[in-house]
């Protein structure tokens, strides 16, 4: 498929006049038209166009959201679509999704508006989920095609998609089917009707035949180019996270602001320190102030020189590295109780180079206020007065400073300006500690932290406590206090399973929490077969979702059975199987994420005021944005800033963030190897033949079906 970034005014000169678009005459010498990059999405509420809006928003790819249910919504007219800006003519969007291939009334002038719109611009247009029919460039399903569920389907990026916009995928496409008794996924699968300039981008097998039917596929005809989905899905779905990237790439050529990134990152807490065990009989981990048993022994669970080695084969293995949060305080007091010895200690200290480390402070103490454990759940302590007891700042700044100290003693290669506190405390808890401690900002400024990790669970936002900001890390429900999948499963079974099953009811009390059970798992395969492949699908959720916040883990779960590698070995796996060599997962220190956090918040925030201003003429783009504001842009391969190569290689084309302090971005597009063609209009049955389309929201569209309780 040949791709064009310049603009070639298609229509005709009384088609244009007949529905007052601009004639392009302004600039004799330079007739292109300004094409601003902004999407225009046309909403019916449906899941599907909501799906695309959300991938822009994540990019930061900026779109305007017309919703058809609203009575006061702006009509979509000429003067809506185009107009003039300093006597050159302007298309106002580079690209147009409409929740199907025409969601207006028959004859709707609004329509006509876009119809001619894309015709004069060479404006794309997504058909977010559509029934297959002549007017998409398909058969209806009834002639020889399909109807129905896709539960599990593995569908196939085609030969041309991979050339094309999908060139970042290995070519499966697998179709998420999590419950046997919700449907999830709903199709129409056919053909192209004869004639039809319809090229399939991913198709699937049409059931009882040896044909495949188009899922995703670009239909050209009157001047005009539609991407032709015909299946249905929400923001969350796998298939759909496959395959947002290449729509966006179809409808806006590969050039657009914002960037998309596959990140996994994980950070394994407690490392030299021991984890308390859980206890299956107590149901509750000695040790922890919720275990009262005054008989009950803590058990901790610590790393061995040969977990050591086997996270260091694992790394080799799958070229990712660890982030290691260290408490120094779990190595010496490891050498006062084994007379100086810590074979642990001396094995990450002398492969110290070959991991990330993050300060963990150096009890790995609670730093918020002080608590009451007298009863359960705790409560913050309190003075006479009835205010709250803090710890104080001297103390978090010693537990920072000295864990610091202990570290660079020990030579491992730190970034001073990062920390993760214990239980992530010191930030409010809810509901025990509404507030932060106030002592926290003052012990951070002290001790030069920027940096600083919170639990998404808790706090998905970013926010900033005194001089450092937070970067929310995705917790996952592999427990600190097991070392053994037995243990884990038992843990599992406790917590989500009804007090009449011999659980804690916590489903009972809370009926929206999501990872309950109707019966409790096999101690000898539930880990493998349940708790596993749920977390993997999790994770790789986030992977795919643009998401660079750290998944956190704790050095219990790499001693004993290892139960971390199951599901880390799950997640990339799984990711090698769908992507291309050209699409790596980007694994970045807490630094680094937090800073793609920061850059996204203030570029949103200046989309979002109406400061950016960005456009297309020909083969030239010019980004204008506030003074410091960091530009994301995702271009071609060939794409030159001021004569050099601009952003870096992903997923097959070139993307990066810039800042604007010294004047407008200016990048220069590769020449392109010419104008879209023009298809000849499809023919196909009657309509009146043929029974109305029935474009049905399954139940597992609607909403995601992927627990998310811990995530």
């Amino acid at each position: 498929m040949k791709r064009t970034f310049g603009t070639t005014l298609l229509a005709t000169g009384a088609l244009i006049a007949a529905l007052g678009l601009p004639a392009a005459t302004a600039h004799a010498d330079d007739p292109a038209p300004r094409i601003d990059l902004r999407v225009l999405v046309v909403s019916d509420g449906g899941p599907s166009t909501d799906a695309i809006a959300a991938e822009l928003d994540a990019a930061g790819t900026p779109y305007t959201e017309i919703d058809l249910n609203r009575p006061d919504r702006p009509r979509i007219d000429a003067g809506y679509l185009a107009d003039t800006v300093s006597g050159r003519d302007r298309a106002r969007f580079q690209a147009v999704v409409l929740p199907s291939d025409n969601p207006f009334p028959a004859n709707s002038p609004e329509m006509a508006a876009l119809v001619a719109y894309e015709k004069a611009y060479g404006i794309p247009q997504v058909d977010a989920y559509t029934y297959a029919r002549p007017e998409a460039g398909l058969q209806y399903p009834i002639y020889g095609g399909y109807s129905g569920s896709v539960d599990g389907v593995r569908a196939q990026v085609t030969a041309a998609g991979r050339s094309g916009p999908f060139g970042y995928l290995d070519g499966p496409v697998p179709f998420e089917d999590n419950s046997p008794t919700v449907g999830e996924s709903y199709a129409y699968l056919s053909t192209p009707v004869a004639g039809a300039d319809f090229t399939p981008y991913v198709d699937a097998p049409i059931p009882g035949s040896t044909r495949r039917g188009s899922l995703v596929g670009e239909y050209r005809h009157d001047g005009r180019r539609e991407l032709v989905v015909t299946f249905v899905y929400n923001r969350y779905q796998q298939q759909f996270r496959l395959l947002a990237r290449g729509i966006v790439a179809w409808m806006t050529d590969g050039v657009h602001l914002g960037t998309s990134r596959n990140y996994f990152a994980v950070h394994v807490d407690d490392v030299f320190a021991a984890d308390d065990r859980w206890n299956s009989t107590l149901n509750c981990t000695p040790g922890d102030v919720d275990c009262t048993d005054p008989d009950a022994a803590p058990d901790p669970i610590r790393m061995t020189p040969a977990d050591v080695d086997r996270a260091l084969a694992w790394q080799r293995e799958r070229d990712f590295t660890l982030d290691f949060a260290y408490n120094g305080a779990g190595s010496a007091d490891h050498r006062q109780d084994h007379g100086g010895a810590d074979p642990l200690a001396d094995k990450l200290i002398a492969e110290r180079g070959r991991f990330r480390w993050i300060n963990h402070t150096y009890t790995h103490a609670f730093l918020g206020c002080r608590q009451d454990t007298t009863v359960v759940p705790w409560r913050c302590a309190t003075h006479p007065d009835g205010s709250t007891q803090w710890v104080s700042r001297n103390d978090v700044s010693d537990e920072i400073a000295a864990n610091h100290a202990w570290g660079r003693l020990a030579g491992l290669p730190l970034d001073d300006d990062e920390l993760v506190t214990g239980e992530h405390s010191g930030l409010r808890v809810l509901p025990q500690q509404p507030a932060d401690n106030p002592n926290l900002a003052l012990a951070l400024a002290d001790n030069g932290v920027t940096w600083l990790a919170s639990d998404n669970s808790r706090e998905p936002d970013q926010r900033r406590v005194g001089p450092a900001t937070t970067v929310p890390r995705y917790p996952m429900n592999i427990f600190y206090n097991a070392g053994r999948a037995a243990e884990q499963v038992d843990e599992y079974n406790w917590i989500y399973t009804s007090r009449a099953q011999g659980g804690s009811g916590i489903c009972e009390d809370n009926p929206a929490t999501t990872t309950c059970l109707p019966a409790p798992l096999d101690p000898a395969t539930g880990y493998q077969q349940h708790i596993v492949p749920l977390e993997r699908r999790i994770a790789l959720g986030h992977v795919l979702a643009n998401d660079p916040k750290p998944h956190f883990i704790h050095q219990s779960n790499l001693a004993e059975d290892g139960i971390a590698y199951p599901v880390l070995d799950g997640v990339l796996d799984a990711y090698d199987a769908l992507f291309a060599q050209n699409t790596p997962v980007v694994n970045e220190r807490m630094k680094d994420i937090g800073a793609e956090l920061q850059r996204r918040a203030a570029w949103r925030t200046a989309v979002r005021d109406g400061r950016v201003t960005a456009y297309r003429i020909g083969g030239t783009v010019t980004v204008e944005g506030p003074a410091g504001v960091a530009v994301p842009a995702t271009v071609p391969e060939g794409t030159t800033r001021a004569g050099a190569v601009f952003g870096e290689a992903y997923a097959g084309g070139r993307s990066g963030w810039t800042a604007t302090a010294t004047g407008p971005l200016v990048l220069t597009l590769p020449a392109a190897p010419g104008s879209p063609a023009t298809a000849t209009g499809a023919g196909g049955t009657a309509a009146a033949t043929v029974p109305a389309p029935d474009t049905r929201l399954p139940a597992g569209v609607t909403e995601p079906l992927t627990p998310g309780a811990w995530s």
